[in-house]
């Protein structure tokens, strides 16, 4: 009975943690995202097919899968704009970044792709 109550603790605290937002990355609205995502990188995290069904003009795509191997395309004097479907990934995604590269000025937009309501562009 401990035991799965010590269980229970760790998973929940495990949770929390990952779930939190870190300090060094900042949740945009689409609309603070839109006045400034055309100034810095745009990075989309999700995987290529989700990417290729639309993504926001001028993204470029970096899945989450790649990016510890791509992690050098990515410039770190240059604030970084991360987005995925829900925003669960681009805050892994700024965490490695941040851990790795050093990069500094991470924003991720708030609520995803999927609550987008801007241009998109879609692969043909």
């Amino acid at each position: 009975m401990i035991i799965l109550l010590i269980l229970t603790v760790l998973l929940t605290i495990f949770m929390i943690t990952r779930l939190k937002t870190p300090s060094y990355l900042t949740a945009l609205t689409q609309e603070e995202f839109i006045k400034g995502y055309r100034k810095v990188q745009l990075i989309d995290v999700r995987e290529t097919k989700e990417f290729d069904g639309g993504h926001i003009l001028g993204a470029r795509n970096i899945p989450m899968s790649q990016l510890k191997q791509r992690m050098n395309e990515v410039r770190t004097d240059q604030a970084v704009y991360l987005y995925d479907q829900n925003s669960t990934r681009s805050k892994q995604a700024a965490r490695l970044l941040k851990k790795k590269r050093g990069v500094k000025n991470l924003y991720y937009l708030k609520g995803g792709f999927r609550k987008w309501t801007g241009k998109v562009k879609k692969k043909k």
